[in-house]
């Protein structure tokens, strides 16, 4: 399968809020409850306004189309965003929908968004998919652990890093 890869701009903000919703209904299902999911729906204008604002920038915010020209992935990153951060940059998220699973293109959009060097992001628990994805891709835990807001049911979360390699600049 083959995807294309682009920077995003502030015009792309609802194809990424529909693409993401979509994303977390699939990913998350047995996870966050019928209602999470109703109101994500609703919140979709509110949420493209947001959306818009954070992709005007020259930050990673990578975007996937697929043959068709779907919007099937999307990844972003930036500076870490904790006093306490482990690497300087952090990898925010990263979406694709079910079709592309087993594809490579989590590992496009990883590349695309922080390469290969250090950087750490934060992946909920009991998302097994999720982890092996990373700890592919070379992150780790560190023991840090974390609880979503209450908009996100509270959900516990912990963080992965990835090192520099040994003898490899930082």
């Amino acid at each position: 399968m083959d995807f294309e890869l682009r920077q995003a701009t502030p015009e792309d903000a609802e194809a990424v809020v529909l693409m993401q919703t979509l994303a977390h209904e699939e990913c998350y299902a047995d996870l966050l409850s019928p209602d999470f999911f109703r109101h994500r729906r609703a919140s979709i204008p509110e949420r493209v306004q947001r959306r818009r604002a954070f992709l005007a920038t020259e930050e990673p915010r990578i975007l996937a189309y697929d043959a068709n020209n779907d919007l099937v992935g999307y990844a972003d990153a930036g500076p870490g965003r904790e006093d306490d951060a482990p690497e300087a940059l952090e990898l925010y998220s990263i979406y694709t929908l079910r079709r592309t699973y087993g594809t490579g293109l989590g590992a496009a959009l990883v590349s695309a968004a922080v390469g290969s060097g250090p950087s750490y992001l934060w992946v909920l628990e009991n998302n097994p998919r999720a982890l092996a994805f990373y700890l592919k891709q070379g992150f780790r835990p560190d023991g840090k652990r974390n609880t979503l807001p209450p908009e996100w049911e509270a959900l516990p979360e912990f963080r992965l890093v990835r090192r520099a390699s040994a003898g490899a600049p930082r």
